[in-house]
């Protein structure tokens, strides 16, 4: 099962991908698939039909992880 991610890339916008796995500490890439932009946009720095890029983390600030279809609902008070 793969996970969305937001991966904020030193220097550029962030990207949208999904991974099947997070990074471990002795890891050096990453794979990342489908890479677009928040928007779901291409990337302009890759081909119309690049699926899957690997990408170092040294060049990687921070991934946020999105919630899945796991994630709990949240439950929210409304007034009346």
């Amino acid at each position: 099962m793969s996970t969305s991610v937001i991966v904020h890339i030193r220097n550029a916008e962030p990207m949208l991908a999904e991974i099947e796995e997070l990074p471990q500490a002795n890891d050096t890439i990453i794979k990342l698939n489908n890479p677009r932009q928040r928007d779901g946009k291409d990337l302009i720095f890759l081909e119309h039909n690049v699926v899957t890029v690997y990408w170092p983390l040294a060049e990687i600030s921070f991934i946020e992880i999105l919630p899945g279809e796991t994630a709990e609902d949240v439950v929210s008070f409304i007034r009346e």
